[in-house]
């Protein structure tokens, strides 16, 4: 049972494929606009700064956390957090990935449906992808020793508990495209950057977005592999 199956590859080489593809335009697309400076001079923690004070959320903190693009908004503790190369510099790249997370914020102060939603999947998936896998081998072992029925539904169950995460996956998409349309808009409609400048944010926000397109496939066709060895198994 514990062996490399080449079906694997076939259901997930694709979205693999494409995620390199997104990393690299992504890291591209950073490295050429963290370059290329913002005619405000504005560094990425005061660009967030300046736009959650414009849209009233005077609350939520601009923190630096450590790693190579590890920005992130956690609407539990509700900081932005920026790493060092946005947080303290004044580029193109780094004004636009600031202002995608405190769109996460807006989102976040909107109450803006898909983020709740995942907001509430975390701990759900966390739990989900540890014990459904383990649910889901165990299952598939008893069964093809035993022969068991049990077996089998443990191993369904865990498959069900193992999908949350491609749930998970679905769902960042809406709230990742939301954050980005948010900034984009923001970024202009504040006068924080000119038209011109949009372009570089343009790329490189739209490269991250493809990397969660690839997250998300790359889970829904682990889910479907698992669905195929768990049922191909009962014909």
């Amino acid at each position: 049972m514990f062996y490399f199956d080449p079906l694997y590859l076939l259901f997930v080489m694709p979205a693999f494929l494409l995620g390199l593809w997104a990393q690299y335009r992504v890291k591209s697309n950073f490295n050429k606009y963290s370059k290329v400076r913002t005619t405000r001079n504005w560094t990425g923690a005061q660009v967030a700064r300046a736009m959650l004070d414009a849209e009233g959320l005077y609350h939520v903190k601009v923190e630096q956390t450590q790693g190579f693009l590890s920005d992130h908004y956690d609407p539990a503790t509700k900081p932005c957090a920026l790493a060092p190369m946005v947080y303290n510099t004044p580029s193109v790249a780094a004004a636009g990935i600031a202002a995608h997370e405190m769109g996460h914020a807006l989102q976040d102060a909107k109450s803006y449906t898909p983020l709740v939603v995942r907001s509430a999947l975390v701990p759900a998936t966390r739990f989900g992808s540890s014990l459904g896998t383990w649910m889901l081998f165990g299952g598939l072992i008893l069964n093809s020793f035993t022969g068991s029925e049990i077996g089998f539904m443990v191993a369904v169950l865990g498959l069900g508990l193992f999908a949350l995460t491609a749930v998970f996956a679905l769902v960042t998409l809406p709230v990742e495209f939301d954050a980005t349309k948010r900034a984009k808009q923001l970024l202009q409609s504040h006068g924080v950057l000119y038209a011109d400048e949009m372009v570089g944010v343009n790329k490189v926000l739209d490269s991250a977005a493809w990397t969660y397109v690839a997250a998300a496939i790359q889970a829904l066709m682990t889910v479907l592999y698992y669905a195929y060895i768990l049922f191909g198994r009962r014909r």
